[in-house]
């Protein structure tokens, strides 16, 4: 069985930004959002962030270059591109599927595999970044952040705050006043190991898995199975591995094959997946009385974790977009074969 929102469970599925692409980018005009509202309301088929706009001024403000959500080629086909820095790594929305009502649309970094949550909404992103630029260059910021995030900033972040708060360590007050972030709670287990506390590292690591702080991300689970796999509990990281492998694989932060290794699995997973994408498989699915739809929502899914593993989206979009038409879901996929 397979985790996410992809359709429902369906199996028995920080890492170096990698260049991503191989044509420019179509470039935006940052004055207004207009372009991102319209596609995320007309192909996307969801509701645009309220305080998108502030979120790309922000993002240009830093240096990012704002770009068209329809420029996608090389992407995974559920993510609407927001900007790209000097690195070449894209910030993008992540459009899941089927997620359920009134959940955010989180802000993620694309990366060739997959994707790496960055926050679970715009909100908290613009905290976050208000918040570093106060940390790190308050007496020599001259304001351009706090400026460009507008009334947005002002009501999630007071310039000045994180001094006045007398928490010494960084991540400890984003953790506290601003939210749960992936990056931010490895880095916390990495600092205990280092001091040489791994009874902490390993209750953060178990509250880092807990299902309800990032729901269809299999990134937890799979740095649990790295850290236990550091004190030597190595069936415990085999189990952990695993129940990663249940998520989507664009969701593990790193390679297909870094996680399968610790699991103990070499190509059965891929095959198992092989076998049921085929007609063969959609047979066999039928007779056990699943309902068509849910087998469509499953190849789907499948089709993207196969092309994660060598981030060979375009290889999978078009039969992926059909298997969410033959669902009923025919917004979901419009969105998926957009391009500029």
């Amino acid at each position: 069985m397979k985790m996410g929102f992809m359709g429902a469970m369906h199996r028995p599925p920080s890492a170096t930004p990698l260049p991503l692409r191989h044509v420019r980018a179509s470039v935006i005009s940052c004055s207004s959002s207009s372009g991102h509202v319209s596609f995320i309301k007309d192909v996307a088929a969801a509701n645009p962030p309220a305080h998108l706009d502030q979120l790309l001024k922000v993002l240009q403000t830093r240096g990012e270059t704002i770009i068209s959500p329809g420029s996608r080629q090389g992407l995974i086909p559920l993510v609407i591109p927001l900007s790209e820095n000097l690195s070449g790594a894209v910030t993008a929305l992540l459009r899941w599927p089927t997620a359920p009502p009134g959940m955010e649309m989180p802000v993620v970094e694309v990366r060739k595999h997959g994707v790496w949550l960055l926050a679970k909404n715009v909100d908290q992103y613009i905290h976050r970044i208000l918040v570093e630029e106060d940390a790190h260059h308050l007496k020599e910021s001259n304001g351009e952040l706090f400026h460009a995030s507008s009334e947005a900033g002002k009501k999630l972040y007071r310039r000045g705050d994180f001094a006045e708060s007398q928490i010494t360590n960084l991540d400890s007050y984003l953790l506290k006043k601003v939210g749960i972030f992936p990056d931010v709670l490895e880095g916390k287990v990495m600092r205990h190991f280092e001091e040489g506390d791994p009874v902490s590292a390993m209750v953060t690591g178990e509250f880092y898995m807990k299902k309800e702080l990032f729901p269809g991300f299999g990134r937890p689970f799979v740095f649990s199975a790295e850290i236990l796999l550091r004190v030597g509990r190595t069936s415990e990281a085999k189990d952990a591995a695993r129940v990663a492998l249940k998520s989507p694989w664009w969701t593990l932060g790193c390679l297909y094959q870094d996680v399968a290794s610790i699991a103990q699995w070499d190509d059965e997973q891929i095959e198992y997946i092989n076998e049921k994408v085929t007609e063969e498989g959609r047979r066999e699915d039928l007779k056990k009385g699943k309902a068509p739809a849910q087998i469509a929502l499953d190849e789907a899914a499948f089709l993207l974790d196969l092309a994660s593993i060598e981030g060979t989206w375009a290889d999978s979009t078009e039969r992926i977009a059909e298997c969410y038409k033959e669902a009923g879901l025919n917004e979901i996929a419009k969105f998926i074969m957009y391009r500029d």
